[in-house]
């Protein structure tokens, strides 16, 4: 099983000088954080990073030179960047190995969590599996004028997190395929939907959510800062 970090981006959201997964928290690097959350589940033996062609932080990464970290050019957009780094994968792996995709700026997974997702995923590899939230706030639908269109049922209605679990093969073949056919891929699970292929719903938590405006920034901290405790390190 390998996992594959998307690490392209710029976080224009962020309003920072640096892209946000290179912003520190309790004295590392956000995608440190979340690289280290991956390798807590012994079963993900390397982590794929794509990075962006100028990058010039990964060099003072805690993983810089780890030999179970591997560097990969990203591309123009999230999608383009899990492509380059499934068909470096392919060289290395058969397409039935399990391949976690996670955020880079998504540093506060819990162990028990992913081991759960990890677990799921195993037991149903050819539909895969995602962490997921279900919604607690009444959802609308608004109009392009801003207006609310209808309310949805949030019984039915999850969140999406990462990781987002699914076979190399199946996952190189939807992505190509949606992006071939005009399809906006935000996830690796919309690609999956593209086929038809339903995939399995894994409890996530509220820690690992995902870094995207300044407010999140102390809100992870106390999130790390509590599993750091837990795990009495």
């Amino acid at each position: 099983m390998i996992a594959i970090v998307p690490a392209a981006g710029i976080g224009q959201r962020m309003q920072a000088t640096i892209p946000k997964q290179y912003l520190k928290i309790a004295g590392r690097y956000i995608l440190d954080h979340s690289i280290s959350a991956l390798f807590r589940d012994p079963r993900i033996t390397h982590v794929i990073v794509a990075l962006h062609p100028q990058d010039t932080l990964f060099g003072k990464s805690a993983f810089a030179n780890n030999d179970k970290v591997i560097r990969v050019e990203g591309g123009a957009s999230r999608a383009q960047s899990v492509l380059n780094a499934l068909a470096f994968a392919q060289q290395r792996w058969d397409e039935e190995t399990l391949v976690a995709v996670h955020d880079a700026a998504r540093p506060g997974l819990p162990a028990q969590h992913l081991q759960q997702l990890l677990d799921r995923a195993q037991a149903v590899p050819e539909q895969g599996a995602i962490l997921a939230l279900p919604a607690r706030d009444t959802l609308k639908v608004a109009t392009a004028q801003h207006q609310v269109e209808k309310t949805l049922d949030r019984t039915l209605v999850w969140q999406a997190q990462t990781p987002q679990v699914f076979q190399l093969g199946h996952l190189q073949h939807g992505l190509q395929a949606a992006l071939e056919a005009g399809v906006d891929v935000t996830d690796e699970c919309s690609a999956m939907e593209f086929l038809g292929i339903q995939p399995q719903l894994v409890m996530g938590s509220r820690a690992a959510l995902k870094v995207t405006d300044p407010e999140d920034l102390e809100l992870i901290a106390f999130y790390l800062q509590s599993n750091l405790i837990t795990e009495g390190s």
